[in-house]
């Protein structure tokens, strides 16, 4: 899974920011041995949302942290403490063949350490203040981290992807996040301005790390939102809108890429993209479903 873990460390205290899976655990806990710190030394764990490629770790990884507390959205608390609901839905994404493979055995985080997140609340750690915010439009239960001392934003996936393997002479390539269940172009619009209204110099996505050409990125998204929209509303009388979404996303993000200056051939995209364009599509057509029931 390509995905981004921030390692957090200020006078000798630290703080991750996502997970990863169960396999990342040990490469997290070797991370803070190479910033000479212990276990002990890590105050919080905070997880942007609960998509187990961003905390499907984090229950392991709880249980190797003597003093952290886990700082997760109110939507999205209860099932780290019981994940039975949360493993059974990413079964109905990817199989449970799959799932466990990619996840392996989802470990509970005690309820007692645990911190609900409110709102614009902030957390201490050092010398360090961060900022949570609550951002729709990806998943209910997201937030982002506003860290003032990097004037950067934690974004997990609500302001995109933007792999390194696809940066050009142009820079950044960047599309939406619109994997399943709970994609919304509205909400997701909003997230990207409200994460934009902290003026950041830095972003840190989990998929993956900093980007920094944010004037030109933020209209990406915005763009990008609304073309996944056009794309599925133009198949939103299909029975099974799934095939057409599909090639529909391949030909969207394909068609940018080369517009972006990218070289690579067609095999070289889908081995970057194929996960992405597989579930933004099962996303979009999640999102069609409960349009079409909204509207009956």
């Amino acid at each position: 899974m390509l995905d981004a873990s921030h390692l957090i460390v200020d006078d000798a205290r630290a703080a991750f920011v996502d997970t990863g899976t169960n396999d990342s655990v040990p490469l997290l806990i070797d991370a803070l041995h190479q910033q000479n710190l212990d276990v002990g030394d890590v105050d919080f764990v905070f997880l942007t949302h609960i998509h187990l490629d961003h905390a499907g770790g984090a229950g392991l990884l709880m249980q190797r942290l003597p003093n952290a507390q886990c700082v997760i959205h109110p939507r999205g608390a209860p099932h780290m403490i019981r994940p039975a609901k949360l493993i059974a839905a990413t079964e109905r994404v990817y199989g449970v063949e799959m799932t466990r493979k990619m996840y392996g055995d989802i470990q509970p985080i005690e309820e007692s350490r645990v911190i609900v997140a409110t709102d614009e609340q902030w957390f201490d750690f050092g010398a360090r203040r961060m900022q949570a915010f609550f951002t729709e439009g990806h998943a209910l239960h997201h937030y982002c981290l506003h860290d003032p001392a990097s004037s950067g934003v934690f974004t997990g996936d609500s302001f995109g992807v933007s792999y390194r393997e696809l940066d050009t002479a142009a820079g950044e390539f960047i599309f939406p996040a619109a994997t399943p269940t709970h994609f919304d172009p509205v909400a997701a619009h909003v997230s990207v301005d409200r994460i934009m209204s902290y003026e950041p110099a830095n972003l840190y996505l989990t998929h993956y790390s900093r980007v920094t050409d944010l004037s030109r990125l933020t209209a990406d998204m915005h763009a990008g939102i609304d073309a996944y929209v056009d794309l599925a509303m133009a198949c939103i009388e299909d029975d099974d809108p799934y095939p057409r979404v599909e090639a529909a996303m391949r030909e969207h993000l394909t068609g940018r890429l080369r517009a972006h200056g990218f070289q690579g051939n067609d095999a070289r995209i889908g081995a970057v993209l194929d996960d992405d364009i597989c579930l933004n599509a099962q996303g979009l057509v999640s999102w069609l479903l409960r349009l079409k029931k909204q509207r009956q």
